[in-house]
């Protein structure tokens, strides 16, 4: 069961990576993308939970006609359509992001059917990468330079993590890159809002 406060509150990581160069290059390679996870709403489900609160409001007072009712969700439809295919495009193009999750350890086709909010999706996300939403912050650090061995590589990468650090990933990374000595560094001394 994932962990979900009513809060969410954002930790600080740094990720080092250590290896023969080739090893750490092929890493960085892999792990560049988009940092988006290209959930695909239910559109018609959406509109559907923002027309019936407009068209039958629990104090029973309508604010606005049955008709802007349908106009408003099928406009907010619109959006998220429109949002959710940018991100699509964006997940296939994009390589803005040095570590993305996503790229390393894809959510299942069947699972970004269900969007970010079910709970199958939170539970994937949970034991798969040991957070529930995307990472936020994502930048790369100077890596320490160590002129005597010019076969190692160091590669470090800060990132913001939903609740908790992402221990299932890096388990599951140290087991598919054997090579490379994968470490990370919690930030518990700060709070942030991601």
């Amino acid at each position: 069961m994932p962990l979900a406060p009513a809060h969410t509150d954002w930790l600080r990581n740094t990720l080092h990576v250590t290896g023969a160069s080739g090893a750490v290059r092929r890493f960085q390679a892999a792990a560049r993308g988009s940092g988006i996870i290209p959930w695909q709403r239910d559109l018609d489900r959406l509109e559907e939970d923002w027309f019936l609160p407009m068209a039958a409001p629990a104090d029973g007072v309508r604010a606005i006609s049955l008709a802007g009712a349908r106009i408003l969700a099928r406009r907010l439809r619109d959006s998220v359509a429109l949002q959710q295919q940018r991100a699509l495009l964006r997940a296939t193009t994009d390589q803005s992001c040095p570590f993305d999750l996503h790229r390393l350890l894809p959510v299942p086709p069947a699972i970004l059917r269900l969007g970010p909010e079910d709970p199958q999706s939170r539970g994937w996300l949970w034991r798969h990468w040991g957070t529930t939403r995307a990472l936020r912050h994502v930048r790369l650090l100077p890596s320490p330079a160590d002129r005597r061995n010019r076969r190692t590589d160091h590669w470090l990468v800060e990132f913001w993590a939903a609740d908790w650090s992402p221990w299932p990933a890096l388990r599951t990374l140290r087991r598919a890159w054997p090579d490379l000595t994968v470490s990370l560094r919690p930030h518990y001394d700060e709070v942030g809002d991601g």
